[in-house]
């Protein structure tokens, strides 16, 4: 595999003020995510980044006030670059700030979302090297964990001191080829709904699922990727996809109680499942609504037809774990110069 093209010792902020905000987390039991909470967790992993060597961060201005606050005063010997773009609550404010941090040779991103925000970013920069921080709706793709030992590892890569192949793996994803039309992907689930339409917040209701294809399939998730993992588990690890085929109730599926959101659970009637190969294809007919990591995204016409393979190809992804042991096999916190906190009064690097 090849390394993606870096400017050393540069990391870049993607945060989505919007994440963990929607109607599904309402209509479920979820928790929503502050702005306070996810400014406190750019400073500390930006201050972890520091730590592990990184010495440039760029942010973008926001009107919450999010990143550019997070890196206000932060007192360590770091660069710090706020950029303007300006902000619509669309998806395309993602798309804009991937492509300016690409542009501006970031060697990794920080990125504060759930499975959509991350999509969005894998789509505008496929080989970007991510440390995804969960703050969404669905949180399978992004970790769940301290921002200071994720912004360790995202600075561990982007400063070259840990090879990108000794902290990273490319991720797999869901591709998909839709009959004369432009091509799209996911990075966790592709669900074929029926009965429901493009632009619906709500939660997926799993009674409308007719197939779903899979890149991971995790018991321990809510969402369409529970209900693979409840009956063909694959992780991320292993070079498989899942497919599942469902039927509406009554229609001959065994019935699958199933996580679809936060502390709300549903019936999927599920009529097979299976492992894929890599690369091999399914076909997923129209009509129906094509989610992808959760969003209701294409429609397919009666009798449009799209095909979804399952592949090793998406963005490089920091497992923090690996990276930190790494980091300690090889003394590389050793000898670090420190500097003075002004928060609490100490040295802390």
């Amino acid at each position: 595999m090849s390394q993606p093209s870096q400017a050393p010792k540069t990391i870049g902020v993607v945060s989505n003020p919007m994440s963990g905000k929607d109607i599904r987390r309402l209509a479920a039991r979820a928790s929503t995510t502050t702005r306070e909470i996810k400014r406190d967790q750019i400073t500390r992993a930006v201050i972890g980044a520091a730590a592990a060597g990184a010495e440039r961060v760029l942010v973008f201005e926001d009107p919450y006030l999010i990143s550019d606050s997070a890196v206000e005063h932060l007192g360590v010997a770091m660069e710090v670059e706020v950029l303007h773009a300006e902000v619509r609550g669309e998806e395309r404010d993602t798309v804009l700030a991937t492509e300016r941090l690409r542009e501006a040779g970031c060697a990794a991103l920080l990125v504060l979302g759930g499975d959509g925000t991350n999509r969005i970013v894998a789509k505008t920069w496929p080989d970007a090297v991510l440390m995804p921080l969960s703050t969404g709706t669905n949180n399978v793709f992004p970790s769940v964990a301290e921002a200071t030992a994720a912004g360790a590892a995202l600075g561990l890569v982007a400063s070259g001191r840990l090879p990108l192949e000794d902290a990273a793996r490319r991720s797999k994803v869901v591709h998909l080829s839709i009959e004369g039309e432009e091509p799209d992907l996911a990075l966790i689930d592709a669900v074929l709904l029926v009965d429901d339409f493009v632009g619906n917040r709500l939660h997926l209701d799993p009674s409308r699922m007719r197939h779903i294809v899979l890149s991971r399939a995790e018991p321990t998730a809510v969402g369409p990727s529970s209900i693979g993992g409840l009956v063909r588990p694959t992780s991320p690890d292993e070079d498989l996809g899942v497919e599942v085929e469902l039927s509406g109730p009554g229609g001959g599926g065994r019935p699958l109680l199933a996580p679809v959101s936060a502390g709300l659970y549903g019936q999927a009637f599920v009529s097979n499942a299976r492992r894929l190969e890599l690369g091999e294809a399914v076909e997923l007919s129209g009509p129906g609504i094509l989610a992808l990591d959760g969003d209701r995204a294409r429609k397919l016409a009666d009798g449009q037809d799209a095909h979804a393979h399952v592949a090793r190809d998406g963005p490089w992804v920091i497992d923090i774990d690996v990276a930190l042991r790494r980091a300690a096999d090889r003394a590389l916190f050793f000898d670090r110069e420190a500097w003075h906190d002004s928060l609490n009064g100490f040295w802390t690097r």
